[in-house]
């Protein structure tokens, strides 16, 4: 009886196999797309000149936003005095919220094709928000300073509002109105009552 050849079916080899689920590090490459362009075709129709002018401010915007999220934090964590319990817990809430607001100005500039600013150090050069010193400050002026902050981001805001009305963007007119200037309004209300000189048990 003559032996038969079986055929063999070939493998990868364990070495191929351990290539396929290793990390591929230190990769490099060009930028897929420069900051302070939009993507000329995109179906969402609004021509790509309104776009870009949307995403250029909104960038500015959304760099505001951060330095205010962030003066937020600072103020959670170095706050102190009689009302630091009251304060710590709404310098927290106000910065969640915040937060909130910076994902979705930098999200409407991704839906618009845009680029939206992200790193601290770009942040930095673009914001207008006056920046705080690295110590410690008393509990009034750290409200004064978030305050003046929230004013230079509602008074750019309702403008940039009207503009992206003109402009015939109602998406971001509506992040504006329905986000930005009634989350900032809100959170100003709150801060700002914590400035007034009020008796605490006798009236004046």
């Amino acid at each position: 009886m003559s032996a038969t050849t079986i055929p063999v079916t070939r493998t990868k080899t364990t070495s191929k196999i351990s290539d396929m689920v290793s990390p591929h590090l230190r990769q490099n490459a060009h930028e897929i797309q420069r900051f302070g362009t939009v993507i000329q075709e995109l179906p969402i129709g609004l021509d790509a000149k309104v776009r870009e002018k949307a995403c250029a401010f909104l960038n500015v915007l959304l760099a505001d936003t951060m330095c205010l999220r962030d003066l937020y934090k600072k103020a959670h964590w170095q706050v102190a005095g009689p009302t630091f319990y009251q304060l710590h817990l709404l310098l927290d809430k106000h910065y969640e919220e915040q937060s909130e607001m910076v994902d979705l100005i930098a999200e409407r500039i991704q839906m618009l094709g845009g680029v939206s600013v992200a790193m601290a150090h770009d942040v930095a050069e673009m914001a207008r928000v006056k920046r705080a010193p690295r110590g410690r400050e008393e509990a009034p002026v750290m409200i004064s300073r978030l305050l003046e902050a929230h004013e230079l981001i509602l008074t750019d805001g309702r403008s940039r509002a009207r503009e992206a009305a003109e402009l015939g963007d109602e998406g971001t007119n509506d992040l504006l109105v329905s986000n930005l200037v009634r989350t900032n309004e809100m959170e100003v209300w709150f801060l700002s009552a914590h400035l007034v000189n009020m008796p605490l048990t006798d009236a004046r």
